[in-house]
């Protein structure tokens, strides 16, 4: 299996640069995975498409605003540092740009002195543990000098923090928002559970990695990034029932996928738990947790097309990429829809 094959042709001006106003009129196409058939419809529509019985899956975990610009200390240099993953209370493992010029020993201030990091060691992949001074409550500190991280393919400025964030993110931990989730109000959460649908919650905190392009032409040799996971009892018990009567287990998101999948038994029963995943699925994967998925559109050659691809097959997901180059869906973190089922 080739990276390339999983190469599409896609249009920059097609990339969504903004949130719509409106979270659930975004488009939505439904894609049934064992006939490739295609249906295009608006998010909210979505309703439309569950039972009652079905239980759907999110991710709750909260961006963090990671992105901190500063100047070294000594000459005044503008330093970008992101924040990945907390080590330890006040140290944690970073991004560092330019990097070459933040070696061991650095400082850099940030917001006139009230925040400082110190780099503390390179790390093998480049990456910089950084330990951080300051009064006060971090959190608070980083939340008046942080900036939301948006992907790289995102240019604009977000005018509004909460618009990268789903409307029920509550632990904070994430470089990276579970995009997928960002479609739901609170309204339209609330029908789909007067519906009779249950609705699970678990977190992952998505980490950079998301959007590491796969440098290995041969995909199998591929090294998945590592991203925490926490699945509680309620959850997991929630999650089990459905599937035990009869009804479908519907993640939003890849990342409540990759969730579900490492913590599910061969019999698709889910054992609840914290720990790390670097779990890579790609054509060939059996699932055993989930039916169908709620996702946005991926980037081209990516881990996450592979997914998508191991649910509907390569040659579904393909050809309905095709059609929504072709149809002007929108792209990507801010873009629009599709539901697997």
């Amino acid at each position: 299996m080739k990276t390339s094959d999983f190469y599409f042709d896609l249009p920059e001006e097609l990339i969504a640069q903004d949130p719509l106003e409106d979270r659930s009129s975004s488009r939505l196409m439904v894609l049934d995975k064992n006939t490739g058939e295609i249906t295009h419809r608006i998010f909210h529509d979505i309703t439309e498409y569950l039972k009652p019985g079905d239980c759907l899956v999110i991710n709750d975990t909260k961006v963090i605003p990671a992105r901190l610009i500063g100047e070294k200390e000594d000459t005044g240099a503008k330093v970008e540092i992101l924040l990945l993953k907390r080590k330890e209370n006040d140290v944690w493992e970073t991004l560092v740009k330019p990097g070459k010029k933040c070696r061991p020993g650095a400082r850099v201030t940030f917001g006139g002195g009230e925040l400082k990091a110190e780099i503390k060691e390179v790390l093998p992949d480049g990456n910089r543990l950084v330990q951080f001074e300051y009064e006060g409550i971090f959190e608070e500190v980083l939340d008046r000098l942080g900036q939301m991280p948006l992907p790289p393919y995102i240019t604009h400025k977000l005018k509004d923090k909460n618009r990268y964030q789903t409307v029920y993110a509550k632990y904070e931990g994430s470089a990276a928002a579970p995009t997928a989730g960002l479609h739901f109000t609170k309204e339209l959460l609330s029908q789909i559970e007067s519906m009779g649908v249950e609705i699970a919650r678990v977190t992952l905190h998505v980490g950079l990695g998301t959007f590491r392009p796969v440098k290995v032409e041969n995909v199998l040799e591929h090294h998945m990034h590592s991203e925490f996971y926490q699945v509680t009892p309620e959850a997991a018990d929630k999650i089990n029932a459905a599937k035990k009567a009869g009804g479908r287990i519907i993640s939003v998101g890849t990342t409540s996928t990759r969730t579900l999948e490492s913590v599910a038994k061969e019999d698709g029963t889910i054992v609840p738990g914290s720990g790390n995943t670097e779990i890579f699925i790609y054509p060939g994967y059996r699932f055993r947790a989930i039916d169908g998925l709620i996702t946005n559109f991926h980037l081209p050659e990516s881990t996450l097309l592979m997914l998508v691809s191991a649910l509907a097959g390569k040659d579904h997901i393909m050809a309905a990429y095709a059609e929504a180059v072709k149809e002007r869906y929108r792209f990507f973190s801010f873009g629009d829809a599709m539901f697997i089922q």
